[in-house]
């Protein structure tokens, strides 16, 4: 089976494109290596996939349309996984159009590549901000997400709509992920694990925002691999049976799933497993809620669940502890 992975420089696709390959599939990885983060730690990741004989790497920007489409009618893709964005809550703030570009311009372009090329499945990231303002917990697929509170929330709606576009016009099957919290060894630096985990080695106070009183479901990276893997062989079916239709099925051959670890930790906790695997107290600056920033996530997974059997394996404390033991190995 032939991939094409965008983002593959990124968290998740690295570690995605390590298990299609690892699996016998050809994988064609883009990325464009921004400067939004480290371009060392993309390149670090990278140095994981080029050994492999079946991956290919091309630097590209996915608003590039030309570049894009030429892509698409050269390499003949199977299957896609859409994982390239540009990510943060915070920075949607500061930088507005690089998300205009990179989130709808790029979903686009993904989209049309697909369109011309009859790919048999387009996975693609969504994320748990989607949810925005919505107080009921768990998060369920079946609820309302009209309330985003930033920028970079609405592309991810914006791309779900946009993908069952395309799937109830062109028959295209498309599976919307909307993921939560991620984290693990080779972490972004601009999330929590990174940033606190930095302070408490340097011996620098950590900003805790809204006072602590946040939680957030935080997903390991090899539970949430496992589930885009298994995923993407469950290829969604056209149903013309209305009644059926929920605000993640629908009549076209559209899917839209949680994927998380179905369990809502503490900030203070987070914290203590962070101080627990570093041996050191965090010294803490208590600060407001940031715009963007919403108190609670928590996934609702049975969807998932029922589709490929997902379960999360890891807690947060041997999850920490793994990222903090991979970020000493990397700092050194």
């Amino acid at each position: 089976m032939k991939y094409l992975v965008t983002g593959a420089a990124g968290f998740i696709g690295m570690y995605t494109c390590i298990r299609l390959l690892e699996q016998g599939h050809d994988v064609v990885g883009i990325d464009n290596l921004n400067a939004y983060y480290s371009v060392e730690l993309k390149e670090y990741r990278l140095n994981k996939l080029i050994p492999f004989d079946n991956f290919t790497f091309i630097k590209m920007d996915i608003s590039n349309r030309n570049a894009m489409r030429q892509l698409f009618a050269d390499e003949q893709f199977q299957k896609v996984i859409h994982l390239a964005a540009q990510a943060g809550v915070r920075y949607s703030i500061e930088a507005p159009f690089e998300y205009v570009d990179s989130n709808l311009v790029g979903m686009m372009t993904v989209l049309e590549g697909c369109r011309q090329n009859k790919v048999e499945h387009l996975v693609y990231a969504s994320s748990s901000s989607v949810y925005g303002m919505n107080p009921k917990v768990p998060f369920s697929t079946d609820d309302p997400v009209d309330h985003p509170v930033s920028l970079y929330a609405a592309t991810k709606k914006s791309n779900e709509l946009m993908a069952h576009s395309y799937s109830h016009l062109y028959d295209i099957p498309t599976t919307g992920l909307r993921f939560f919290t991620v984290y693990g060894p080779a972490g972004r630096p601009d999330m929590a694990p990174w940033l606190f985990t930095e302070a408490i080695n340097q011996g620098k106070p950590i900003k805790v925002f809204n006072n602590g009183e946040m939680e957030r479901d935080f997903t390991y990276i090899d539970d949430i691999v496992e589930g885009i893997i298994r995923i993407q062989n469950v290829i969604p079916k056209r149903n013309n049976d209305n009644d059926l239709m929920s605000p993640a099925s629908s009549t076209a051959p559209y899917s839209i799933y949680n994927i998380g670890n179905n369990n809502s930790v503490k900030l203070s906790d987070f914290i203590d497993a962070i101080e627990k695997a570093c041996g050191k107290k965090a010294e803490k600056i208590m600060l407001p809620m940031q715009p963007g920033d919403v108190k609670r996530t928590f996934a609702d997974i049975d969807q998932l669940s029922k589709a490929i059997g997902y379960k999360p394996q890891m807690d947060i404390y041997k999850g920490i502890s793994n990222f903090v033991d991979w970020y000493s190995s990397y700092e050194k």
